[in-house]
């Protein structure tokens, strides 16, 4: 989820709390363990059915947050959804959408505090997908980023990268993204497949990228990696619905799409991100942060079943890691009641239901 969208939702609010408008992955197991597996390195849609992914995002937005007394109870109520993931987002950002770098800012998860998390949540029965970002200081879309000066900026993303991947060999994390929607860069594979050929020498386990819904297609470098990542924010309707049959309709030609894409690659289609927020029409946009002023918390929940519904059986399926848990205190964004988060709303409990 870009951080653009991100700060576009907090101004919104900003100015709705000031006109007094606001008050406030399916998975199957092992046969033989009962346990989950990461989809591997090659994995090919004709090599029989894996578990699917179960996993939410916890984003970070500040350098402690990850070190936070909250990070604990966070994590032990993802996991009492029966998710057996979660994704940690390490974010770096840039000025502007042509610079040739990218640095770390007080917004950035500290690395001993992604250390201390990651270790937090493997005690509690999780494995973790890193996936850091990259986004832009003054926000905007990251798929903007478009560098004048395209080799200066790979070698800058590759050292960012290749950060995160010794990171993530150190903790034992299960699996790492190695980059997030990043479509005015991702046409070019042959850049793309060196980064990634980096990551390789520094971490073993598998690997995606999170292209966008609508970036995924152009995506040159699938080849390389284990698993084709999408961002899944397609719109399901053109006006607000509660209607679980009609979206889950509204996902056949989708799906159908998706399942000659992962045969044609060989590779299975993980949905990286995948979330709803609690308001009036969410599923005609479900990449905005502010679709409306109105709650919508059952058409968040029928948009989370029919998800899981449409999705869950199908073999080139590798799973859903949702947009995302609660927010941190003082966050200063969206209120709890009209944010992605599906916590302690009807959301949730179509996740146990489905997951437990």
């Amino acid at each position: 989820m870009n951080a653009g969208r991100r700060a576009a939702g907090a101004l919104l609010t900003a100015a709705l709390l000031l006109a007094g408008c606001l008050t406030g992955c399916s998975s199957g197991r092992d046969a033989d363990s009962g346990e989950e597996t990461a989809p591997g390195p090659g994995t090919r849609t004709d090599e029989g059915k894996a578990a699917a992914m179960r996993g939410i995002t916890l984003p970070s937005w500040n350098t402690d947050d990850y070190a936070g007394p909250d990070a604990a109870p966070y994590l032990r109520q993802i996991a009492a959804t029966g998710a057996r993931w979660v994704t940690f987002t390490p974010t770096w950002y840039q000025d502007g959408t042509t610079d040739s770098g990218m640095h770390a800012t007080g917004e950035t998860a500290g690395d001993d505090a992604l250390r201390h998390i990651i270790g937090l949540a493997h005690a509690t029965g999780l494995k973790v997908m890193l996936k850091p970002h990259v986004d832009l200081a003054k926000g905007g879309d990251r798929a903007g980023i478009r560098p004048s000066d395209p080799g200066a900026w790979f070698a800058a993303y590759e050292r960012f990268i290749t950060h995160y991947a010794e990171l993530a060999a150190a903790t034992k994390t299960e699996q790492l993204a190695v980059g997030t929607e990043l479509a005015g860069t991702s046409r070019d594979g042959t850049r793309w497949s060196k980064v990634i050929s980096a990551v390789r020498a520094r971490y073993r386990g598998p690997l995606t990228y999170a292209a966008n819904y609508d970036e995924y297609r152009a995506v040159p470098f699938w080849d390389d990696l284990d698993v084709i990542g999408i961002d899944a924010y397609w719109p399901l309707a053109d006006h607000a619905t509660a209607d679980t049959a009609r979206l889950r309709d509204a996902w056949k030609p989708i799906t159908g799409e998706l399942a000659a894409f992962s045969a044609r690659r060989h590779r299975k289609i993980l949905f990286t991100e995948a979330g709803y927020v609690s308001q009036r029409g969410t599923t005609t946009a479900p990449y905005s942060w502010t679709v409306s002023k109105s709650g919508g918390e059952d058409e968040q929940a029928a948009a989370y079943e029919a998800l899981l519904t449409a999705l869950d059986g199908q073999s080139w399926w590798a799973g859903v890691c949702w947009w995302m848990w609660d927010d941190w205190p003082d966050a200063g964004e969206t209120p709890r009641r009209l944010a992605y988060t599906p916590h302690g709303k009807p959301a949730e409990k179509v996740l146990r239901q489905h997951w437990k």
